[in-house]
This record gives C-alpha cells, structure tokens and sequence, in this order.
C-alpha cells in the first residue's frame, strides 16, 4: 500500500541505485548487486544497526560469517572450491606445496562451461570445441574414423569378398565376386585422405580385379556399373587421370591409385558388359552379363528394371571421354533415345521394360526400387553434358521436368494430423488405387529436386542472379519438406534409424499398423511402420538429399539432422570388432542385429556424411555430378575438355578421302555443329549417311585398334529394322566422327 508524504521509511539498498538522486529504481543495477554487497549493507545501515541491536539478529547473521570464513580455511583444499570428483575430470593444475591457503583463498575459483546434456556430451566428447568451424571438424574427424573402422573389419574379416559379415567376421558374395566393397570404397578414402585405405585398395585392384573379370560368373548390368566401373572411373578422375581433377577441391597424397591401370580395369570390365546392349534385339539392354564367357541374357521372367536399364549413362558416357572409344557412350545413350518414344503418365513410367519388346510392362509407377534412379539420369546426365544442354540433350530435362509434374498431381500427398510430406505409389497405374506407401530409396528425390532447381549453385547466387523460376522455388520447398519426411522417419523409431519402407497416415485411407516407437515424436501417428519393413539397410538416400540441400540452401539445420543420424548408426550399429551391421528392427530397443555390412555404407552413407560436414568447394556440384552410387564424375564442360582426353584418338585428315565410306560414331550432330567450316553442306547424320554409298557404323573398336572390332554397314536401299534403329541411335548421339577408309582399313 503506497503511503503519505515524508514518513515513509529508507529503501532497502543505497539511494544510488536511483537515477538521478530521485528517479526510478535501476532494477539492472539491483539484479547485478552480489551477495556480500547485499549483506554488508544491511549490516552497515543505521536502520539496520538498530534492528540488529534491539533483536539481536545483526549479531546471529554476523556470527554465522564468521563461522562460515573458519570453516573455508579449514576446510577448503589447495585446488580452489572445486569437488575432488569434477576436479579430476577438469585437471589439477595446483598442489599444496605451491599453494598458501591465505593465497589460495582469494584466488577465484575456474570458471567451468555449463553441464552439457546427455546427447550433447555423446555429441561432442570434448570441452575444446570453441568455434561452428571446429565443431564441424571435429565431427568431420568421426566420420572419417568411421569409415576406417568399417573398413578395418571388412579388410581383417573379408578382404577381396563382395561385402562383409561383421557378427560372423566373415565375407559373402553378392554381387558377383568383384570385391565390391574394395572398389565402392576407394574414392571415398581417396575424398577423406585415408591414405592406408586408398594404398591397400588400390593394391588389391591393381593384383587382382582384372583376373576376377576373367574367371567370374554372372554379374547384374546395373549393380556391376554403378558399383564397380563407376568407382573405378571416379578413382581414375581422382587420382589424377585427368586435367579436371583440379576442380575437386582434394588435396593430392602421395599415396594414390595408379590412373592408368584403373583405366585399363575400367574398359575391360566395360567391354564385358557392352553384351548386355549388344545381345538385345532393342535399344533396352539385357539384365545379367556372364563376364567370363562375355555372354548376357535376361532376367528369368524376361524383363528388365525400368530404373535399371536407364542408370548407364553417366559411367560409360565419362568412359568414352576419358579413353577416346566412343562405343560405350553410344550404347548407353540408346536406351535413354528410346525411352523419349515410349508413352508416359504425365511423365511418369512403369517400373518394368521388356528387353525383347522394348516396351513398359504391367502398370505399377512408383519412384522407390526400380524406379528411382530414372528420373534422377535425366537430370544427371543433362547436368553432366553442360556443353549441349540446349542443344542435342535438351529432351532430357524436358522429360525430367514433366516427370517431376506428374510427381506433383499425382504421388504427392500430405498426412493427418500433422501435414507430412511425402510421396506416394501408384500401384495399379493412374486409374488404380493410391497407396500411402514411400521407400527409404524414394530420399533421393530432395536433393534431386534442389540440384534440379538450382543446377548446382546455391540458391542465394541463384536467386541473385534471377535464375530461378516459378517452378524452380516451387521444387525446392517440395525438396525441403521431403527432406522433413525423411528424416521424420529417422526420429519417429526407437533408436533414430529409419525403416526401409513407411507408410502414412492420409485422410480416406484405412491403412492401419505400429508406429516407430518413439512416443516422444511430434509425428508417431502419422508414420506406420510395418513388421516385414522395420529393418535397415545402412542407406545413404536422406544423407545424400541433406548433403545436397545444405550445399544449396546453406541452411545449418540440415548438418545437424545428419549429425544425429550419423549419431544413431554409431550407437546402435557399430560392431566392436569392426564393421557396421544392418538392423532387422528399428522400432525395438535394442534392436536386433542383421549380419551384413553394405558396400553402399562405405560408398555412399559415410562419404555424404563426410561431404555434409565439410567445406563447400570439396566436389562443388556445380563442377560435378554424382552417380546414383555417390561416385563423383567431373561435369564435361566444353568441347576442349573432351578433345584433350581424345587427342590421341583420332587425327582428321585428308578429308577428300571420305569418298569410299563414313563412320559415323558418337552423336555425329554435335560433331557437325563444331566443324561447320569443315563440312558446310551437311547440316544433319542423315545427310552424312545418304551422302555415303556404304556408309558404315562403328560400333567397337578403341583408339588403337588398326581395324575396329565390330563394323555394321548401312546399304543403299530400304533400311531393315535394326539398320533403323542404329541410324536412330546415331542421329542421338554426343560426340565426334571418325572417317573410316574402307581401302586399307586403316583409320584417317
């Protein structure tokens, strides 16, 4: 109750903490008073002393002063007033010996940081981290220790094996018996300056793979290229084999794989598995290659994955450039030439083909297994060859930009209650049901939409330079709420890894099941979890998309999401005896242990990890492109690029000599549209090809071949059917001409 004029009594603290002499309380002042301040003038003040004498309580509180000053200089230890216990952690810097207590107890006692939480103590093991920069390189660090310890149990337990059993110690083949892990690891340790691992690695490759291309058995097409030829292909750009190795950012080690020799291994294996396109009576290659006989055939139903037949482009397409035959190039790029004639739903595809037909089989549209990796190679090969983008390859972001259309009206749905994103399945095609069901290997498409926004850059420059469209802004937010999803999938299970298949809560859709444990989640009823789904495979596909997302939007959250991720493999599947282990329940603690380490850990998990934790001018993705198994491939950016790992190729003479026959190989319409002053009236390969009597088409053959290996002539009269398709095959393709003398059989 406020009182009259003059009779009211003294404030509690000196006049001086008010403004002025007469102004307002200086409550900051007050906030900041210590406690012996406090006590002295309570103590001190005339009012105070008067209160103290009549009750005696000055008297009581200056006693207990006292007694409380004794019992410090009895008591209290040379080290300062820190406990015995959390002194030993900190460090004893200080004895008796050297410490009078008179001295010791005016010293102030070390300021400690503030008690971390569990998860933060898990997360940083060390009180030395002052700054985001060195937080991140630390972290960076773990990952690197990862790698080496998964690759320790893989070289103690099952080195030269196709992957490792880590609970069993034991190695298996898989794939074939090429030492997958071997070659899926390589440029990973050769990014992360593992030097031991890139020694031991590259040695084994160099004594052994190319005798196991000799004496194996039946390898799949897609598995074998993305896994084996593309890390040998990335290893040789990596190792030097080529000028661009300047743009990666890594810094040369003395110990390094030798490029030659990869190369060497790379087009062996490849000319293998060229039978696969050679053997199929369409453009779309057959499934399964028998290496030692250098035969292919097709599945046992007779069909081909659609995701499978389409992801080759990127890895023979770098081939061709690097060993100057243009016959891997050529066979892959036909099947993608065939696709752009097949029929679509807005863009989207069956997730079959027929090899003997050539066309879709069954309905089902789905961008998980066996459809996914087709929509993210229109995208990356168009990325890849940056010199024709608008040009000869234009139709495949046109393809992919429709696709990802259709992706939008038809497989994007939202949960209840809480509004996830993510995409469905058609399973019965666009006039069947919808099904709320999204693979683990559908996590790909976040960062395929941000590459596809911004074409690598980020999407500061981009938006600075008014680079970005409608569209563009509109596919980067669905690749940031996907990306939510997925890793929602990671938070919602009881140990922070996600399932390999979800399903989703959707309104109409009756679809029941468990959740993923994790009662704590904002979103455990929006995620159903099935018991034949709740395993994990250690899979790279949300890693890489926060790898690409923070790269493009630089948005730190997305570091942080991989960090907890990498957190929870580290908890749950690391195994003491080296080695990680997939898990055949997430939603259990603790969760059940499958005996299996992927090769793709190794290649793709921990490499994005690596990356995502790192610097942004290691492997800037505006330089290079990263198949669909994290093996980067430099961007071929110029026409000058690729004549210099051609220069010894090929030598355009004697032009007049072409009258007896032309070779057309390699996407000859980019050729014509470098060499105008060359050849001025041929404006297009039909024009070479009916300007020729026997015009021939070379298929084989390499840069030192005297006579190419394989010719197929085109005849004057009415094409035959494969004659057709091989003109078509042509008329798309990248590249140079060869002329070839039909005289001497030589080259010119």
């Amino acid at each position: 109750m406020s009182g009259g004029g003059g009779g009211s009594g003294p404030l509690p603290y000196s006049m001086r903490d008010l403004d002025g002499g007469g102004g307002a309380y200086n409550n900051a002042k007050f906030r900041h008073r210590s406690r012996l301040k406090m006590a002295s003038q309570a103590l001190f003040t005339n009012s105070s002393k008067y209160e103290c004498g009549k009750f005696t309580v000055g008297k009581f509180l200056s006693l207990l002063l006292v007694s409380g000053v004794i019992y410090l200089l009895v008591h209290k230890s040379s080290d300062g007033f820190v406990s015995g216990e959390l002194h030993e952690k900190v460090g004893n810097t200080h004895t008796k010996k050297d410490s009078p207590k008179i001295h010791t107890f005016w010293r102030k006692p070390p300021r400690l940081p503030p008690r971390l939480p569990p998860n933060e103590i898990y997360r940083n093991n060390s009180l030395l981290l002052q700054s985001p920069q060195s937080e991140w390189t630390f972290r960076q660090k773990k990952v690197k220790e990862a790698f080496e310890h998964a690759w320790s149990g893989y070289r103690n337990y099952a080195m030269g094996y196709d992957e490792l059993m880590p609970l069993s110690r034991r190695g298996v083949d898989g794939l074939g018996g090429l030492g997958a892990t071997v070659v899926d690891s390589l440029d990973t340790a050769i990014i992360m300056g593992a030097d031991d691992v890139v020694s031991e690695a590259s040695k084994w490759i160099e004594d052994n793979l190319m005798k196991k291309l000799s004496e194996k058995g039946q390898v799949n097409l897609f598995e074998t290229t993305i896994r084996v030829l593309g890390g040998l292909l990335s290893a040789y750009h990596l190792s030097g084999g080529d000028k661009a190795r300047s743009d990666s950012g890594i810094a040369v080690t003395s110990k390094t794989a030798n490029p030659e020799r990869l190369l060497e291994v790379s087009k062996d294996l490849a000319d293998r598995l060229l039978l696969a396109f050679t053997s199929s009576p369409t453009a779309i290659p057959l499934s399964d290659v028998v290496l030692r006989d250098r035969t292919a055939h097709a599945a046992p139903d007779g069909l081909s994955s659609t995701s499978e037949a389409t992801t080759l482009q990127l890895e023979y397409s770098y081939l061709s450039t690097i060993s100057g035959d243009p016959k891997y190039d050529l066979e892959a790029m036909k099947v993608l030439e065939h696709m752009r004639t097949l029929p679509t739903v807005e863009g989207l595809v069956p997730i079959y083909i027929n090899p003997s037909s050539g066309q879709f089989s069954g309905e089902n549209i789905r961008l998980g297994s066996r459809g996914d990796s087709y929509y993210e190679y229109l995208l990356k090969v168009w990325v890849q060859q940056e010199k024709y983008r608008n040009t000869s390859l234009k139709y495949l972001f046109e393809m992919y930009t429709e696709a990802m259309k259709g992706v939008k009206h038809l497989l994007v749905r939202k949960t209840i209650p809480n509004e996830l994103v993510f995409v469905g399945e058609l399973p019965y095609g666009r006039n069947g049901g919808f099904s709320p069901k999204m693979d683990h290997l559908v996590c790909f498409l976040p960062g395929t939409l941000a590459l596809g926004a911004t074409k690598g850059i980020t999407k500061k420059k981009a938006l600075e330079n008014h680079l970005l469209t409608a569209e563009d802004i509109e596919n980067l937010q669905l690749a940031e709420d996907l990306a939510k999803t997925c890793v929602e999938m990671y938070f919602v299970t009881s140990t922070g890894l996600a399932p390999e298949i979800a399903y989703f809560h959707i309104e109409g859709n009756s679809e029941g099941g468990p959740d993923g444990g994790n009662r704590s989640s904002q979103y455990v009823n929006d995620i159903i979890i099935k018991p034949l789904d709740h395993h994990n495979l250690l899979r790279p596909e949300t890693v890489e998309s926060l790898f690409v997302l923070y790269r493009i939007t630089e948005d730190p959250k997305y570091r942080e999401w991989g960090w907890q991720i990498f957190q929870a493999f580290e908890k749950y599947t690391r195994v003491d005896s080296g080695g990680y282990t997939s898990l055949d329940d997430v939603t259990s603690l603790p969760p059940p242990r499958r005996d299996k380490m992927e090769t793709f850990f190794l290649g793709e998990t921990l490499k994005y990890l690596y990356l995502l934790f790192g610097e942004s001018n290691i492997l800037p993705l505006d330089k290079y492109v990263f198949n669909t198994e994290a093996h980067p491939l430099p961007i071929i950016q110029s026409a000058e690029q690729i004549s210099h790992s051609l220069a010894h190729a090929a030598v355009f003479t004697s032009l007049p000599r072409i009258s007896m026959g032309l070779a057309a190989i390699l996407h000859p319409h980019r050729f014509i549209h470098h060499l105008p002053r060359h050849l001025p009236s041929i404006h297009s390969t039909s024009d070479l090809l009916s300007g020729a009597p026997a015009a021939v088409v070379l298929v084989g053959g390499g840069p030192s071949s005297r006579s190419p290996t394989a010719l197929h002539p085109v005849r004057d009269g009415p094409p035959s059917r494969a004659s057709a398709r091989r003109r078509s095959s042509i008329e798309s393709s990248v590249g140079h001409l060869l002329f070839y003398d039909q005289i001497d059989d030589t080259i010119v």
